[in-house]
């Protein structure tokens, strides 16, 4: 290149070089070798490749190498270290110089500057948490725009930006609220969890996803489950967290409510008392909706006045004050419920007028409530049962989470209550039947008792008599008189034993657990019944095993059982002309337990029916009660036995009971006074 063309190139602004038609370069102006402080003997040959990026050169050199094989002009980018050793991106341009005849001779060359336009390029596609001017809005025009508490938080955890639902929800600014740690409205209770979690999310790298309680700008705690999401530069270090917030207070509610409601109806199903499942549907509104006291008040059976149900965490002394009231519109929120069966709120006691003529807001101010909801509680038939009551410590007015929990709870409540008056219409009946029951049977009994009892009353009467005339011979026969009197005792000891049996087959008093021997037990039921069973028509006959082992339980509970059995065989021959009434009664030894069965020669039942008849009121008989073999079936299996009934392979049923050696103790058993139904309701 002559010198002229060579000051000309120089002279340009920008970095300009040339090329022999191979693409070596045979040529770099002056603005190169000030940019890469590389003098003319440094870039020469392959010299000003030590410029080029190591990253790019291979890319750089094979595109060269392309353009060059092309002929045509040609583009290509790559980074040039400057002379502080900065590295900058370069666009280089070549276009190829012709002579007259068209053949290359030159490669003209021109590298410009872009680092800028790349940077801007590169800013422009960053993720919009890396673009400072473009985060806040960005991130606004989402946030704003969703119903959770949203934010962008440094990886020291502390606020940088919030939506507006997160400053609505804390009430505060963002000013007050940026910098602050996003611990600092936790449930202290759950900061130990929160702070490990969080720790592990920055060590890691990894999403963040706990529950949390946070509190609201009022002071209450609502529970939200917490997700942090990291956001990354381009090498992949995170350098913020997006933090999302969702309410799910309701929900934790709602799961709450659910299993509570379960456990409710296990101890109301399970038999609990009234009391206890009902201190337990407080303890589950307090636990549920938190903040607040709850009570049940009940309405006595005269209908006239407020009987205590049960309120777990209120003051002794505020539920004296109410225990007691008239059932009216004036004597406070639980009694107006219950008078007008519907709903009575209280949102604000401090200006209530209700109620003054008793003083009610006075002294539940004076005991720090300040709110009530009081909602009446019926029956299946609307009969008012009580009153459900739910107390705050602020003025406050039910929410729709209240609303349903007070719906589910007071019903759950009627069951509980009308559960146990049932069961007490259920008692008085169950007592007038064992009476009346008793009365019939010692009518049917009376020829049987008679007839036992009449015979050693004969013998005392037949020996006292001989007894005196050895006496007041002359002289007096001494030993035939002591021998006399002798029996006259054992008949005397005999007419007591039959009576003291029978007081303990008809008293209401429950015997107690001892040692059985189920034939002398049977032996005695058979007494007892024998003369019936014969006036009846019914012959009977018996198969006991000897040396029958013994077993614990109640023995008037297990002879009745057996006389029920006895009666209900009686009662199935009853029709029977063409075949004889025969009656069957076998003990037997079956592994660990005894087993005594009932067989007679009646009517029979149907084999599909062989369990409805130990279903409370079902009966084959036109004047039955159907109560009989249900309490039967509840008294072997409080004893820890089966009962069951099978058809016979001819005419006739059998009924067995069988009860295990060795027991000890029985649970659940009947009391007598249920027992006493077993005589006659069959």
């Amino acid at each position: 290149m002559n010198l002229e063309a060579s000051v000309m190139l120089d002279a340009l602004p920008g970095i300009v070089w040339t090329a022999l038609p191979d693409g070596s370069i045979d040529f770099l102006n002056h603005r190169w070798r000030e940019f890469t402080n590389l003098g003319a003997s440094e870039s020469s040959g392959l010299g000003w490749q030590t410029a080029l990026h190591p990253e790019d050169l291979p890319g750089l050199l094979e595109r060269w190498r392309s353009i060059v094989a092309s002929g045509e002009p040609g583009e290509m980018e790559g980074r040039l270290r400057r002379f502080d050793g900065e590295y900058r991106w370069f666009s280089f341009r070549a276009c190829p110089l012709a002579d007259e005849s068209g053949r290359l001779v030159k490669w003209c060359g021109m590298s410009t500057d872009i680092e800028d336009r790349k940077q801007a390029d590169k800013a422009s596609r960053a993720p919009w948490w890396l673009r400072p001017s473009a985060r806040e809005d960005y991130f606004r025009s989402v946030g704003d725009n969703i119903s959770a508490l949203a934010a962008l938080v440094t990886t020291a955890g502390r606020f940088e930006l919030v939506n507006g639902q997160t400053l609505e929800f804390f009430g505060v600014t963002l000013d007050e609220l940026k910098g602050s740690a996003i611990t600092d409205m936790v449930h202290p209770d759950d900061l130990p969890n929160i702070h490990a979690a969080w720790r592990q999310a920055v060590e890691t790298g990894r999403p963040y996803d706990v529950e949390e309680r946070l509190r609201r700008a009022d002071g209450v705690y609502r529970w939200f489950r917490t997700r942090a999401f990291p956001l990354r530069d381009g090498e992949g270090c995170t350098v913020l967290w997006y933090l999302m917030r969702t309410d799910v207070d309701d929900q934790k509610a709602g799961e709450a409510l659910l299993a509570g409601e379960k456990q409710l109806f296990e101890l109301v199903a399970s038999g609990h008392s009234t009391s206890d499942v009902l201190d337990a549907i407080c303890r589950l509104v307090e636990r549920v909706a938190t903040g607040c006291y709850c009570s049940v008040v009940l309405v006595d059976s005269s209908g006239a006045r407020l009987e205590h149900g049960a309120a777990p965490t209120l003051p002794a002394s505020f539920i004296g004050s109410i225990i007691g009231r008239p059932v009216n519109i004036d004597s406070g929120p639980c009694a107006m419920a219950a008078t007008l069966n519907e709903q009575v709120i209280a949102t604000d006691l401090t200006t209530e007028t209700r109620w003054a003529d008793y003083k009610w807001c006075p002294m539940a101010l004076a005991h720090g409530i300040k709110s009530c909801w009081s909602t009446p509680i019926s029956s299946s038939a609307g009969r008012i049962l009580g009153a459900f009551a739910l107390y705050h410590a602020e003025p406050k007015a039910p929410t729709s989470l209240h609303e349903r929990l007070i719906e589910q709870l007071t019903h759950i409540a009627s069951i509980a209550i009308e559960r146990q008056l049932t069961e007490d219409a259920l008692n008085s009946v169950r007592s007038d039947l064992t009476r009346v029951a008793r009365v019939q049977s010692l009518g049917v009994l009376t020829a049987s008792i008679a007839h036992e009892v009449n015979q050693p009353l004969a013998g005392i009467v037949t020996n006292a008599n001989t007894c005196l005339r050895m006496l007041i011979a002359d002289p007096p026969n001494v030993e035939g008189a002591r021998k006399t009197a002798q029996r006259t005792i054992r008949d005397s000891t005999r007419a007591a034993e039959v009576i003291t049996k029978l007081r303990a087959l008809f008293t209401q008093k429950d015997a107690p657990t001892a040692s059985v021997d189920l034939n002398d037990a049977l032996r005695e039921v058979i007494t007892l019944s024998l003369r019936e069973l014969r006036r009846n028509g019914v012959i009977l006959r018996t198969e006991l095993v000897d040396d029958l082992p013994s077993i614990a339980g109640n023995r008037v509970q297990i002879q009745q059982v057996i006389l029920n059995l006895l009666r209900n065989a009686s009662d199935a021959m009853s029709a029977v002309k063409d075949r004889p009434r025969e009656l069957l009664v076998r003990s037997e030894r079956d592994s660990d337990c005894v087993r005594l069965s009932v067989r007679d020669a009646g009517v029979g039942f149907a084999a599909e029916d062989a369990y409805r008849l130990f279903e409370p009121f079902y009966t084959t008989k036109s004047d039955g009660m159907g109560i009989g073999l249900s309490i039967s079936r509840s008294v072997i299996e409080s004893h820890h036995g089966r009962l069951w009934a099978t058809p016979n392979d001819g005419p006739g049923a059998t009924f067995s009971f069988s009860l295990p050696l060795g027991t000890e103790s029985l649970t659940g058993a009947p009391t007598n006074k249920e027992m006493g139904a077993l005589v006659t309701a069959h």
